[in-house]
């Protein structure tokens, strides 16, 4: 006997929902909904259901899961979601659940203290996720509600699978919760289709994939030799240079019986370096492992070898260096983002060269710039600390009880390679890294970003790649001064603050003269306009005006007159037109719209507009006395 079935009993009630802590949120949904529980079995549904979920998603974002698209953040998202849907159902169109995190804290936060800690942060998970959710799911159920009736009009009862599959790729509508509203309205989803389709794009990504970087040269006949070969001994932790044995040498494809070079795995490219002797050298740009353990050397190869030859193998120390610093930094950054953003924070994929390092992490909002400067001066305070880097090998078991960090749904196996940068970073990786971290020298931090809804990242570089870095923003720094013709950089925000103030109100004072000068123009055309039937038309080229000019111009002429129609047009760069026409000159049959439409074809542009009020634009100003004497036409054809 569970706590909350105790408390059926104890309190004397006949389901979970009617415990009071729980009958507080479950009345709170009710009010927001202006809904009465116990009146109709389809709404009791959706009640109960909201309160369930809310208080499941309260605890989840409290235990640091954030919404995703796989694992534990895929469960989170669709209770949230499910939830939102069933708002809808009852009524409630605006966001809401984020309102009822406070109430489950209130409710449980004496049982579970850490809710009245993250109380903040888990209603903004919620709620930039029911955000998100919102746009998605209003779109999708214009597409879907269409697609029912067009389904039911055909007097089918399912729902095909291509039309769900549209709605899950191109509109990203959950397919449960095309299920759960098509289950409404008594339809059932060709499941079959919708598989077919998802399998159908995998096929095509993966046949792009391998049109874009051409089949691996082990992928056929060579990867049944290589299967049968004995695993590669990797020697690159402890030393870069060895005498090894080839075990495999095919069509560019060399295998040998050990290797110092790092084959790419964990985020991390693999090294390069020579594998070489008296007759044979290769220039080697990759080394991957296959699924047996086999290191595959390839790259660039003079000379010929054959099984059971000696080379030496060299790897390319700096490019190794550089790669650790990196791999090292990132360790370090992860640690120190948990600091800064909070213990939610998850890695979500990295990425490790010997340029940069690219770290993607489990965050619901971009980072601020302070929040960036506080991440990158820990890991700097880090590196400078001169921490040394401890690799063990352990049994997950131990691994874990050290409080190593692992990556959630990551496969280990019994033996684990453990890898800690002094007291602040413990984690489980094969990669190859430095022996101290004074060695980064110098951490920085060049973008960050977001990749996906809940996921964002951030992409860095150490050591010389760093100080290439501030190097380059400090001569951009030097010329932004050298042309402001300050000679001390700091004073560069200062006077470019300065020229911007001065050349905004230069163009202030040029839109005040262009304003002027037009006005002057009219004054002459608005004297003596062309009368057609009672009806002052005025058509007009005014130089040196701008749309928003031209619109003010045409507005200045029919408040001048009752009955009136006009049409100005500006040339330079590009071509603007605008028109206009009184009430009494549309009665007469003007569309203003419809005319400047054609006009504005003869510049090579286009527009249309209201029959009272139009604009265009063209591109070839040669053309525009050509325009406008057809637009003369067209209003004194209309209007005779």
């Amino acid at each position: 006997m569970g706590l909350e079935r105790l408390a059926i009993v104890i309190q004397g009630v006949d389901n979970l929902f009617e415990v009071d802590t729980i009958r507080t949120l479950l009345d709170a949904v009710c009010e927001k909904a202006k809904v009465t529980y116990k009146t109709d079995v389809k709404t009791d549904v959706s009640i109960r259901l909201i309160t369930d979920h809310i208080r499941s998603t309260v605890m989840m974002v409290s235990d640091g899961i954030l919404p995703s698209n796989e694992g534990r953040g895929y469960v989170l998202r669709r209770l949230l979601r499910r939830a939102a849907r069933h708002g809808k159902l009852l009524g409630i169109m605006d966001n809401f659940l984020c309102d009822f995190v406070k109430i489950v804290v209130k409710e449980s936060g004496k049982a579970y203290p850490e809710l009245i800690e993250k109380e903040a942060y888990i209603e903004k998970v919620i709620r930039i996720e029911e955000e998100r959710f919102q746009s998605t799911i209003d779109q999708g159920l214009v597409i879907l509600n269409q697609y029912i009736a067009e389904t039911k009009k055909s007097k089918s009862d399912i729902l095909t699978g291509d039309k769900i599959f549209k709605l899950h790729d191109t509109y990203g509508f959950p397919y449960e919760l095309t299920e759960e509203i098509a289950f409404e309205s008594i339809l059932s989803l060709d499941k079959v289709g919708f598989n077919f389709e998802m399998e159908n794009q995998k096929r095509m990504a993966r046949n792009a994939q391998k049109s874009g970087n051409g089949a691996s040269a082990w992928d056929s006949e060579t990867n049944e030799v290589l299967k049968h070969l004995k695993a590669t001994e990797f020697l690159g932790y402890e030393t870069l240079t060895s005498e090894n044995e080839v075990t495999y040498f095919n069509e560019g494809v060399l295998a040998l019986d050990k290797t110092p070079f790092y084959a790419e795995s964990g985020g991390q490219v693999a090294d390069h370096g020579v594998i070489h002797n008296d007759k044979f050298k290769m220039v080697v740009t990759n080394c991957k492992k296959t699924a047996e353990g086999v290191f595959i050397h390839t790259g660039n190869i003079e000379g010929e070898i054959s099984v059971g030859e000696s080379v030496k193998c060299e790897v390319d120390k700096t490019r190794r260096l550089a790669i650790a610093r990196n791999h090292t930094a990132t360790h370090i950054l992860q640690n120190a983002l948990g600091e800064v953003l909070g213990e939610h924070v998850k890695q979500s994929g990295s990425y490790v060269d010997a340029e940069k390092l690219r770290f993607d992490f489990t965050h619901f909002s971009a980072m601020t710039n302070d929040e960036v400067i506080k991440v990158q001066r820990l890991v700097n305070e880090k590196i400078l600390e001169g921490n040394i880097v401890v690799t063990e090998n352990l049994t997950i078991d131990e691994a874990k009880k050290k409080g190593a960090t692992a990556l959630f749904g990551e496969k280990y196996g019994k033996n684990v390679r453990v890898v800690s940068v002094g007291e602040f970073s413990m984690e489980l990786c094969g990669g190859t890294h430095l022996t101290n971290s004074a060695i980064a020298g110098l951490f920085k931090i060049t973008s960050e970003s977001g990749v996906a809804a809940g996921v964002r990242r951030i992409e860095a570089t150490t050591g010389i790649k760093a100080v290439d870095y501030y190097e380059s923003k400090e001569n951009a720094l030097k010329q932004a001064a050298s042309v402001l013709k300050v000679s001390v950089v700091e004073d560069s925000a200062t006077k470019a603050t300065s020229l911007v103030e001065e050349v905004r109100n230069l163009r202030k004072e040029v839109d005040k003269l262009k304003k002027q000068m037009a006005s002057g123009s009219m004054e002459d055309i608005f004297s003596n306009p062309e009368d057609i039937n009672g009806t002052k038309v005025i058509v007009a080229h005014v130089d040196n005006v701008d749309m928003d000019q031209l619109r003010s111009l045409s507005d200045q002429a029919k408040d001048k007159f009752e009955d009136c129609v006009v049409l100005l047009a500006s040339g330079g760069d590009k071509v603007n037109l605008v028109a206009g026409a009184t009430k009494k000159a549309v009665k007469k049959g003007i569309h203003i719209g419809n005319i400047i439409r054609e006009v504005a074809k003869v510049t090579g542009g286009g527009g249309g507009g209201r029959p009272d009020m139009a604009q265009a634009g063209g591109k070839d100003s040669s053309k525009i006395d050509e325009a406008l004497a057809l637009a003369k036409k067209l209003i004194i054809d209309k209007l005779s």
